[in-house]
């Protein structure tokens, strides 16, 4: 998530309480969790043994609950409680604003773009031109959507994070700072559901088609040109490359890495990385020839232990 202008690091200390450790001349350009920071970014840790990858990491500033040495050129700011802090900015930036229209004023949307009626387009939302936009659709706040896209009805783009910190008191909500963005050429089929990202995007790439009832979570990447079946359902900040088929119901774990062009037939359960370019089937998911093998030795096991009993007598 990037911050409308770059903020003197003081003064995100001040807002948040913070002592500073390291540099007192940063910038902050945004914030984003570990995985997605860039230069310029804050990031958070309130569990010491990830301090060390957090301060390795891209980020400038770093937000912790313990003073550790700092490395050079970047900022540590102390507080009680990172996550609390964190969360805060990301909520003054990305503040709940209840829709009080249909469109939001502030909704922008390009030339030859049909919006047919009860369509709800939030705040800072971008459509570019000769979009189709079905009745029912939803879409959230801060979503970009690209050129000649079509989203058919009951899809909600943008829905929050499904995203929580477990605590002793249960489980805290992170506020999602994220965006959707949807590139030109894609088709998104009845109710899909596609999350924000946390803090960085999730990206649906150009020319992709989304089958009905497709369930995209916060922060994946999909590829450019991949196809995807009725009921798929992909985990939070999973990467797809250009050209990945998904067959009707399968599942993807979070924080995978699908290479480009691999097929994953229908009912599959991925659970692990796969490369790009080959067929995959089965639960937990492998090479679908591999899966095949094991499919028919498992049909004769019955003769097999059949066999074997008769050698017994």
């Amino acid at each position: 998530m990037k911050f409308p202008h770059p903020i003197p690091v003081l003064e995100i200390a001040k807002r948040i309480g913070a002592d500073v450790v390291g540099s007192s001349k940063q910038k902050a350009f945004g914030i984003n969790e570990i995985h997605k920071v860039k230069p310029g970014d804050i990031t958070f840790s309130d569990v010491e043994k990830y301090f060390e990858k957090s301060l390795n990491s891209d980020a400038s500033i770093i937000i912790l609950n313990k003073v550790v040495p700092c490395p050079e050129g970047k900022t540590i700011l102390i507080v009680d409680n990172p996550f609390q802090a964190y969360d805060a900015l990301v909520r003054e930036f990305r503040p709940f604003r209840p829709l009080t229209a249909v469109v939001a004023d502030d909704a922008k949307i390009g030339d030859n773009t049909v919006i047919e009626p009860n369509v709800i387009i939030g705040h800072h939302v971008q459509i570019g031109d000769n979009c189709y936009i079905q009745a029912g659709v939803i879409i959230q706040d801060y979503t970009t959507i690209g050129n000649n896209v079509t989203i058919q009805s009951g899809t909600v783009i943008g829905s929050d994070a499904f995203y929580f910190k477990k605590t002793t008191e249960g489980y805290t909500k992170w506020r999602s700072g994220g965006r959707v963005v949807i590139q030109d050429n894609v088709e998104i089929a009845a109710n899909c559901t596609i999350n924000k990202g946390v803090s960085g995007d999730t990206v649906i790439g150009e020319g992709s088609k989304l089958d009905c009832m497709v369930h995209i979570g916060h922060g994946v990447v999909v590829g450019r040109n991949c196809l995807f079946a009725a009921q798929v359902g992909i985990g939070g900040k999973t990467i797809l490359g250009d050209g990945v088929v998904l067959f009707g119901q399968v599942g993807l774990a979070q924080n995978l890495n699908i290479g480009k062009g691999a097929i994953i037939l229908a009912k599959s359960g991925v659970k692990s990385d796969l490369e790009g370019g080959k067929i995959y089937f089965g639960y937990p998911a492998k090479e679908a020839k591999t899966t095949f093998r094991e499919l028919a030795a498992l049909k004769q096991l019955p003769e097999f232990i059949r066999a074997g009993l008769k050698l017994q007598e």
